[in-house]
């Protein structure tokens, strides 16, 4: 586990709160608690690392719809949601809203921190995912117009012949520019060009 990555724990009930922040800082992790879904928004800082274990019902925004504003603003931190009023239709909807998990109240050691594992795993991937993403996008930010245009062209499946006559301009000038887009995108081939510009498009 990273030590940039904390545990988040909203639940109005103060006991519970100090449970789970006893269990995590019992094993050697970062925890900061909050009483509500608001006070957590406001509290938290967008970029921090982490996951979050939410209460489903809380007075003002329950975990669920909590869990829905975090994706509205494009935060992805991994959701672990506590409840005693386990249903299927509840649970349903919070998986497909990406909860790693829903614990049952009264909850034991091993279950919650297990699922916390698991989170912290599934945060890290979503940040090394993330941070690949935004250096291809440096990358591509780095090309000219015209660079960009023998990029596209590349990755759709075009020869350097068909590039020169869509673009007007010779063949010589789109080998240059194709080597040019290669050494930028630090690419040592036609086909990894097109994984990387494929990598961002599936995002998009």
């Amino acid at each position: 586990m990273p030590v940039s990555q904390t545990v988040f724990v909203v639940d109005d009930d103060a006991n519970l709160r100090n449970s789970v922040c006893a269990l995590v800082s019992s094993m050697g992790c970062p925890c900061k608690a909050f009483a509500s879904a608001e006070e957590f928004l406001a509290g938290y800082v967008a970029g921090e690392r982490g996951v979050l274990v939410v209460d489903l019902r809380m007075p003002g925004m329950s975990g669920l719809d909590l869990q829905a504003e975090l994706a509205r603003r494009g935060c992805h931190l991994p959701v672990i949601i506590l409840t005693a009023y386990a249903r299927t239709a509840t649970t349903v909807r919070a998986m497909q809203a990406g909860a790693v998990t829903m614990i049952d109240k009264p909850y034991h050691d091993d279950d919650l921190w297990d699922a916390i594992r698991t989170a912290f795993d599934k945060e890290e991937a979503i940040w090394r995912a993330s941070r690949r993403r935004r250096e291809i996008l440096d990358r591509i930010a780095t090309l000219t117009p015209e660079e960009r245009r023998v990029a596209q062209l590349l990755v759709a499946g075009n020869q350097n012949k068909a590039i020169a006559q869509q673009m007007g301009i010779a063949v010589r000038t789109v080998e240059k520019r194709r080597h040019d887009v290669l050494a930028k995108m630090n690419a040592e081939s036609l086909a990894e060009l097109i994984r990387l510009f494929l990598e961002v498009q599936a995002e998009d």
